[in-house]
Protein backbone atom coordinates (compact mmCIF):
# COMPACT_ATOMS: atom_id res chain seq x y z
CA UNK A 1 0.00 0.00 0.00
CA UNK A 2 1.75 3.41 -1.11
CA UNK A 3 1.67 6.02 1.62
CA UNK A 4 1.51 9.62 1.14
CA UNK A 5 -0.94 11.96 1.36
CA UNK A 6 -5.15 11.93 1.40
CA UNK A 7 -4.63 11.66 -2.52
CA UNK A 8 -2.34 8.56 -2.26
CA UNK A 9 -3.90 6.92 0.04
CA UNK A 10 -5.09 3.19 -0.58
CA UNK A 11 -8.57 2.37 -0.73
CA UNK A 12 -8.83 0.29 2.64
CA UNK A 13 -7.63 3.08 4.22
CA UNK A 14 -9.71 5.85 2.62
CA UNK A 15 -12.74 3.76 3.33
CA UNK A 16 -11.78 3.50 6.74
CA UNK A 17 -11.32 7.19 7.40
CA UNK A 18 -15.14 8.05 5.38
CA UNK A 19 -16.39 5.71 7.86
CA UNK A 20 -15.19 7.33 10.92
CA UNK A 21 -14.33 11.04 9.90
CA UNK A 22 -18.06 12.08 10.68
CA UNK A 23 -17.74 11.04 14.22
CA UNK A 24 -14.45 12.55 14.74
CA UNK A 25 -15.53 15.40 13.70
CA UNK A 26 -18.52 15.21 16.41
CA UNK A 27 -15.80 14.63 18.79
CA UNK A 28 -14.02 17.36 17.88
CA UNK A 29 -16.91 19.36 18.82
CA UNK A 30 -17.56 17.90 22.51
CA UNK A 31 -16.57 20.08 24.66
CA UNK A 32 -16.29 23.17 22.85
CA UNK A 33 -17.91 24.99 19.61
CA UNK A 34 -14.97 25.11 16.73
CA UNK A 35 -14.64 26.74 13.53
CA UNK A 36 -13.71 24.96 10.12
CA UNK A 37 -9.99 25.21 10.17
CA UNK A 38 -9.36 24.65 13.56
CA UNK A 39 -11.10 21.42 12.61
CA UNK A 40 -9.18 20.80 9.89
CA UNK A 41 -6.05 21.55 11.52
CA UNK A 42 -6.84 19.17 14.63
CA UNK A 43 -7.77 16.35 12.26
CA UNK A 44 -4.47 17.14 10.14
CA UNK A 45 -2.11 17.00 13.68
CA UNK A 46 -3.44 12.91 13.92
CA UNK A 47 -1.65 12.29 11.06
CA UNK A 48 -3.65 9.28 10.15
CA UNK A 49 -6.94 11.63 9.71
CA UNK A 50 -5.65 14.53 8.16
CA UNK A 51 -8.54 15.94 5.60
CA UNK A 52 -8.74 18.77 3.41
CA UNK A 53 -11.41 21.53 3.61
CA UNK A 54 -12.53 20.18 0.60
CA UNK A 55 -13.26 17.32 2.73
CA UNK A 56 -14.46 19.04 6.28
CA UNK A 57 -16.71 21.89 4.62
CA UNK A 58 -19.22 19.63 2.75
CA UNK A 59 -19.08 17.24 5.91
CA UNK A 60 -19.98 19.90 8.35
CA UNK A 61 -22.71 20.86 5.57
CA UNK A 62 -24.01 17.71 5.98
CA UNK A 63 -24.00 17.79 9.44
CA UNK A 64 -25.76 20.85 9.71
CA UNK A 65 -28.70 19.64 7.21
CA UNK A 66 -28.97 16.16 9.81
CA UNK A 67 -29.56 18.63 12.78
CA UNK A 68 -26.22 16.87 14.42
CA UNK A 69 -24.42 20.22 14.26
CA UNK A 70 -25.75 23.75 14.64
CA UNK A 71 -23.50 26.78 13.49
CA UNK A 72 -23.27 30.51 14.93
CA UNK A 73 -21.49 33.52 13.42
CA UNK A 74 -18.40 34.72 15.89
CA UNK A 75 -16.35 37.67 15.46
CA UNK A 76 -12.27 36.89 14.83
CA UNK A 77 -9.52 38.27 16.64
CA UNK A 78 -7.75 38.33 13.28
CA UNK A 79 -9.40 38.81 9.63
CA UNK A 80 -13.38 38.03 8.94
CA UNK A 81 -16.28 36.62 11.34
CA UNK A 82 -16.03 32.65 11.84
CA UNK A 83 -18.39 30.28 11.71
CA UNK A 84 -18.95 28.09 14.87
CA UNK A 85 -19.86 24.34 14.69
CA UNK A 86 -21.61 22.74 17.84
CA UNK A 87 -23.33 19.56 19.11
CA UNK A 88 -27.11 19.64 18.63
CA UNK A 89 -28.60 17.00 21.56
CA UNK A 90 -28.84 14.50 17.97
CA UNK A 91 -25.32 15.13 17.59
CA UNK A 92 -24.31 14.35 21.12
CA UNK A 93 -26.64 11.13 20.83
CA UNK A 94 -25.49 10.01 17.69
CA UNK A 95 -21.61 10.34 18.89
CA UNK A 96 -22.59 8.40 22.42
CA UNK A 97 -23.75 6.22 20.17
CA UNK A 98 -20.88 5.37 18.25
CA UNK A 99 -18.68 5.97 21.12
CA UNK A 100 -20.22 2.80 22.79
CA UNK A 101 -20.32 0.53 19.93
CA UNK A 102 -16.71 1.72 19.01
CA UNK A 103 -14.81 -0.72 21.04
CA UNK A 104 -16.62 -4.14 20.40
CA UNK A 105 -16.44 -3.04 16.97
CA UNK A 106 -12.80 -2.20 16.95
CA UNK A 107 -11.84 -5.75 19.09
CA UNK A 108 -13.96 -7.38 16.77
CA UNK A 109 -12.21 -6.53 13.57
CA UNK A 110 -8.32 -6.91 15.81
CA UNK A 111 -9.53 -10.29 16.80
CA UNK A 112 -9.80 -10.92 12.87
CA UNK A 113 -6.99 -9.46 12.08
CA UNK A 114 -4.47 -11.22 14.57
CA UNK A 115 -2.59 -13.89 13.93
CA UNK A 116 -3.71 -17.07 15.44
CA UNK A 117 -2.17 -18.40 18.79
CA UNK A 118 0.28 -21.14 18.28
CA UNK A 119 -1.38 -24.43 19.25
CA UNK A 120 0.17 -24.92 22.75
CA UNK A 121 2.65 -27.93 22.62
CA UNK A 122 1.50 -30.86 25.13
CA UNK A 123 4.19 -33.09 26.88
CA UNK A 124 4.86 -36.40 26.08
CA UNK A 125 2.46 -39.20 27.83
CA UNK A 126 4.40 -41.20 29.74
Amino acid sequence: MEQGGADKLGKAESQLRKGVLEYCVLALMRDEPRYGVELVQALEASGTLAASQGTVYPLLSRLRRADLVATTWQESPSGPPRRYYRLTAAGRAALDEFTQIWPAFRNAVDGFLAPPAPSPIEPPQE
